[in-house]
């Protein structure tokens, strides 16, 4: 049989999967394989990356098997992935140095506060503002601990990279040490205008430059696939993008202005800018957007650290659900004049606020307040962050986007997307599948290697799920929004107090 098909690895924060597609872009298998997180301490995430690895191994052959085709018709691989995850390895046996540090963790929120006031230099190089979510002060931290380790990097023994690195070194025997132009715009290490590492930013972190990967456009040639069990030698990884990235191109999302939120463990917000980034006045983030080796490629980014997260807190915290799904029907079923507000800010607040030393507050609760409402408060507290990202992205970019499209497990929930759009004011696009990350991936590995000549190919792959229209009065809109700004800088002065 030729090979005629694209496999997908979309390793993500709580759960990695492998996706088959096929020449028309449709998905024919598929697998998937949760993720155990690690919590050392208050603040602190890590994952085991043999785990990591280990998952891959998994999904790969069971996704072959659930679409009923070889591994010898698989013509490209792409690679998606969590961002500003930190590895470290050994450059000689692969095996990594210590846990991966995960994206959510805040162990570096001193090192970041302390150096506030180098925050505007480090947004005008890198379009991304101090704090622990990137990748730079979690590698610091990798090489602080150790000494040794420190030594052995300025020698040349390690290797760094966020997740799609340290996957592309596995899948190549070592041959491949590279990343994308995505996931290098999240590590503060990268000069945005340029697309390369940075001298005086990898000073400035104390990482040596000669840990860092390759950088290269998402759709190029990351090398074939080496040494594996699961997989033969030979086959192209043409395309790696970071996750939100990757459903940004996934949701045939190329143009200026076009949008898109995905809501998986947190909200991830990004509206195409072309290429021309914008510098953010209002505290977003300018990061690279998916593309060919060709010009670069901009976006505004805003990110909710607390999204899925929070129904899963509903869920195995609280155990107010049996399942995920269930969160819709209970949130129905909530009192509409029951004033309790959740801001889900339980590892801080990201975009437009960043204030990582908060936590979740949950306001206006009384004798009648019912597990239904907790379930109402959870959504909204979700679609009321989203709202500030586009607020936000409105200033900076002059303009809203016509439509939210949106995907990601949350957007499964029709009652949560026509909320969003009540508290929006803008209608949302369900997107067709909720896997468009895993897609997107799939449609830069195929376009890297011709099975899809160009973007225009793309945008005609797919359909559209359901639009939802906004229902609630302009008045309605403005006094929830007031009433939920009020809250969130209760949040912000309490924790800051002293």
């Amino acid at each position: 049989m030729p090979a005629s098909h694209v496999l997908a690895i979309d390793q993500g924060t709580t759960s990695t999967r492998a996706i088959i597609y096929d020449v028309n872009g449709q998905q024919c298998g598929s697998a998937s394989r949760e993720l155990k997180q690690h919590y050392p301490q208050p603040g602190w995430v890590e994952h085991d990356p043999e785990e990591i690895w280990q998952s891959v191994r998994e999904v790969v052959p069971a996704a072959l098997a659930d679409a009923g085709i070889s591994a010898g018709q698989i013509a490209a691989l792409g690679v998606s992935n969590q961002r500003e995850t930190t590895l470290l390895w050994d450059r000689q046996t692969g095996q990594t140095v210590a846990r991966a540090i995960v994206w959510q963790d805040r162990r570096t929120a001193d090192f970041c506060q302390q150096r506030r006031a180098d925050e505007a230099w480090l947004f005008a190089r890198t379009g991304l503002v101090l704090d622990p979510y990137f990748s730079a002060s979690k590698l610091w931290w990798l090489l602080e601990q150790d000494s040794a380790c420190r030594r052995r990097a300025e020698l040349g023994h390690l290797a760094a990279g966020t997740v799609d690195s340290f996957l592309l070194w596995r899948l190549t025997a070592g041959k491949v040490h590279a990343t994308d132009r995505t996931n290098a715009s999240r590590t503060l290490l990268l000069r945005l205008d340029r697309a390369n590492w940075d001298d005086e930013l990898c000073r400035y972190f104390a990482v040596p430059m000669s840990l860092l990967p390759d950088v290269r456009a998402s759709a190029d040639d990351f090398g074939v696939t080496a040494g594996l069990d699961f997989l033969p030698d030979g086959i192209p990884i043409r395309g790696v993008a970071g996750d939100q990235q990757a459903a940004l191109f996934g949701q045939a999302a190329f143009a200026p202005g076009e949008a898109k939120c995905t809501y998986g463990t947190g909200a991830f917000f990004l509206q195409h800018l072309g290429n021309r980034p914008i510098q953010s006045t209002h505290r977003l983030l300018t990061t690279i957007a998916a593309g060919g080796p060709g010009p670069v490629q901009y976006a505004l980014e805003g990110a909710v650290f607390i999204a899925g997260a929070a129904v899963r807190w509903l869920r195995d915290g609280l155990r107010l659900l049996d399942t995920a799904s269930a969160i819709e029907p209970l949130a129905g079923q909530s009192d509409p004049e029951q004033p309790v507000l959740l801001v889900p800010s339980m590892v801080g607040l990201g975009a437009p606020h960043w204030q990582p030393r908060t936590y979740g507050v949950l306001f206006g609760l009384t004798l009648a307040t019912t597990a239904a409402d907790l379930a109402r408060a959870t959504l909204e507290g979700v679609a009321f962050q989203v709202a500030d990202l586009l607020e936000a992205a409105g200033r900076d970019a002059g303009t809203l986007p016509g439509c939210l499209r949106v995907d990601g497990g949350m957007a499964r929930n029709q009652w949560f997307l026509q909320r969003q759009a009540d508290i929006l004011g803008l209608p949302v696009q369900q997107a067709d599948t909720s896997e468009t990350t895993a897609r997107g991936a799939a449609y830069l590995a195929g376009l890297g290697i011709g099975i899809w000549p160009d973007l225009e190919t793309l945008r005609g792959l797919g359909t559209r799920g359901p639009t939802f229209s906004p229902r609630w009065s302009d008045e309605q809109r403005l006094k929830q929004r007031q009433r939920w700004n009020r809250a969130v800088q209760t949040v912000i002065d309490h924790y800051h107090v002293g």
